[in-house]
C-alpha cells in the first residue's frame, strides 16, 4: 500500500511517543500504579490504530484513526497526571505530549480535510 509522508510521520511520531510513554510507566509507584497502567494501554493504543487504520480503506480505516486520536488524548492526561505528582520526569513526558499533539494533529487533518 502506497502511504503518504503524513501517514508515514504520523506513524512514527505515535511508535516514539509510545517508547517514552512505556518507559516512563515502567517507573512509577505503586500508588499510581492504575495511572501507569492506563497510561501503558493508551499510548500504546496511539500508533497500533493508526498502523491498522492505514490498512483499511474508507470508514474503517477512519474509525481506527478516530480511536487513535482519542487515545492521544487520553495518554496526554495520563503523562501530565504522573508528571504533576512527581512520579515521572516532566521534561520527559513534555516531549511525549508534544509528540502527541503533533499525531492529534495529522490525525485531525486526516479525518477532517478541508472542503473544496
Amino acid at each position: 500500500m502506497n502511504r503518504t509522508r503524513s501517514q508515514t510521520v504520523v506513524l512514527d511520531l505515535a511508535l516514539e511517543a509510545a517508547s517514552i510513554a512505556l518507559k516512563l510507566a515502567q517507573r512509577v509507584p505503586v500508588t499510581l500504579r492504575p495511572v501507569a497502567d492506563q497510561l501503558v494501554r493508551s499510548a500504546s493504543s496511539v500508533p497500533s490504530n493508526l498502523a491498522e487504520g492505514l490498512g483499511r480503506p474508507g470508514r474503517a480505516g477512519a474509525n481506527h484513526w478516530r480511536i487513535a486520536y482519542g487515545s492521544a488524548r487520553e495518554a496526554d492526561v495520563q503523562l501530565r497526571l504522573l508528571a504533576g505528582a512527581g512520579a515521572i520526569d516532566p521534561r520527559q513526558a513534555a516531549t511525549a505530549i508534544h509528540l502527541l499533539d503533533q499525531v492529534r494533529a495529522i490525525a485531525w487533518r486526516h479525518l477532517h480535510p478541508p472542503s473544496r
